[in-house]
């Protein structure tokens, strides 16, 4: 009887910190699910429900509100806006911090540690304090309200973490294979392009969907740098859509919707390659 107890008392003492981390995983799942539901319910609501009943199910749902966002031409400029601005900044991101890994990694020069160690600062410094100076350099070189100045900003401020995710995925490749690409005639390039950008896709991929959704949730740069209606991207749209019709909350709900579903779409395709990515290159690097 004592012999079951104590084994029961074992298996008590084990289980408590697995139950521990489901509880508190179940509130960080119910933080964020939560608020995106109830955003949801309130963009199939109409004015008048969404004031009186704001925590019920819409029933019926009411898909007006949608329909009357996506009537709105300058909703579709800022979609394609959006999507430039990221297509850009993803496409400048991975092949600048690709070839600037695959140099600190593969490659032996005076003051690579230095080097690596100065890029590495950029992880240090948010676009929220270098703001200031940022937009005084983009105003030297006239490219205020222009996606170009927007581009080149998110494109700076994620080189940082992608050099470090790749370089940890490039140092990684043995070097008897770059010994071996070498003995058959190839150059440094022809290494970089054929064997090790091949052997590190999924890393690529995790910097590319990082930037995709840092880009495409971006605010800040976007409001500092555009002055034009017509070249707002949607997470500007979304800050001006709500001071012109903070009177319809279900509207704005309806507009918050719409503008959040391609962030999701991109994250729910590339969550395995985004986490592998990052934890795997935190470990390697």
């Amino acid at each position: 009887m004592s012999a079951n107890y104590s084994q029961q008392r074992r298996t008590l003492k084990k289980s408590l910190p697995r139950i521990f981390q489901y509880f508190v995983l179940s509130i960080v799942v119910l933080a964020v699910i939560i608020p995106i539901v109830m955003l949801i319910f309130g963009a199939l609501k109409t004015r008048g429900e969404f004031m009186t009943r704001p925590y019920t199910i819409p029933i019926p749902p009411n898909w007006e509100n949608f329909a009357k966002v996506l009537s709105i031409p300058t909703f579709w400029t800022m979609l394609l806006n959006s999507f430039l601005v990221m297509l850009a900044t993803t496409t400048g991101v991975v092949i600048i911090c690709s070839m600037a890994a695959f140099a600190l990694s593969r490659m032996k020069f005076r003051g690579q540690n230095f080097v690596f160690n100065f890029l590495t600062l950029g992880l240090m410094f948010p676009i929220t304090i270098a703001i200031l100076p940022v937009y005084l350099v983009i105003r030297q070189i006239h490219l205020t309200d222009s996606l170009w100045g927007v581009i080149l900003i998110q494109t700076a401020f994620q080189l940082s973490i992608g050099i470090v995710i790749l370089r940890g995925f490039f140092r990684s490749v043995p070097s008897e294979l770059q010994d071996a690409a070498y003995i058959d005639g190839c150059n440094a390039f022809g290494f970089f392009w054929r064997i090790m950008l091949p052997l590190t896709r999924p890393a690529l991929a995790a910097v590319a969907s990082l930037t995709m959704v840092l880009s495409w949730n971006d605010l800040l740069v976007p409001l500092v740098v555009l002055n034009s209606e017509s070249l707002w991207t949607l997470p500007l749209g979304t800050m001006q859509f709500q001071g012109q019709y903070g009177v319809n909350l279900a509207l704005v709900a309806a507009f918050l919707t719409l503008s959040a579903v391609p962030a999701i779409i991109f994250y729910f395709f590339a969550q395995r390659q985004l986490i592998s990515g990052l934890t795997a290159g935190a470990i390697k690097g």
